[in-house]
């Protein structure tokens, strides 16, 4: 066993939620008065904390909008759109398998504690995770402290650990805390952006490649 520790990005990653995020987020610039961005310009987006996305997208938003923004986007997300985000194919068998072969499993998330707790306990996984980190929890990535916060929990040394993510932000993170890290291909962002930050490989599927690499 070459790590003993995963850690896995949540939106993009394991959940096929990427549409629902940008639609969700369109719907509140546009209740913030604010430009409304593209489709590809919020998929680069996603994985950073909502403060950390509104300053990265609305330099020049003010409190107020920014205010307006966070709460609109809750609400749609958990209340209003009822589009449906389910694991991508063969995840939830899979999170199964890893953990009854002795894998730790923990996620670094850009997301809210509450909308993860509340997917984790629908879903019928929670009790496969040893660590959660969520938005709330730690700095925005990529600032490394979420994943050496999980690593001193855990009592892990670096070494041991891989991190798994669809976006640059996760892996930037992996690299700032000095950690080996491997991409997804289907999650929020291209290929071609995620080539740029060196992970050890992109996967089209975790089910049927990450065995190769762990």
């Amino acid at each position: 066993m070459q790590y003993k520790l995963i850690i896995f990005d949540w939106d993009g990653t394991l959940m096929d939620s990427i549409d629902k995020i940008v639609c969700c987020m369109q719907i509140a610039a546009k209740y913030a008065q604010l430009s409304v961005p593209s489709k590809k310009i919020l998929r680069n987006t996603i994985g950073l904390s909502l403060e950390h996305t509104f300053l990265t997208l609305f330099s020049e938003g003010t409190q107020t909008q920014q205010s307006i923004f966070i709460k609109v986007y809750r609400e749609q997300y958990t209340q209003k759109n009822k589009m449906q985000t389910p694991l991508y194919p063969g995840i939830k068998a899979y999170l199964h398998t890893l953990h009854a072969q002795g894998y730790q499993l923990a996620i670094a998330t850009g997301k809210s504690r509450q909308g993860l707790e509340y997917q984790l306990e629908s879903l019928q996984i929670k009790n496969l995770f040893k660590c959660v980190y969520c938005a709330e929890d730690s700095a925005s990535k990529p600032d490394p402290l979420m994943l050496n916060n999980i690593l001193k929990d855990l009592n892990c040394d670096v070494s041991q650990a891989l991190m798994i993510g669809d976006a640059s932000f996760d892996l930037q993170m992996a690299h700032n805390a000095g950690m080996d890290c491997l991409a997804v291909s289907y999650g929020a962002q291209q290929t071609e952006t995620l080539m740029k930050f060196k992970p050890l490989t992109i996967l089209n599927s975790l089910p049927k490649q990450l065995g190769k690499y762990i």
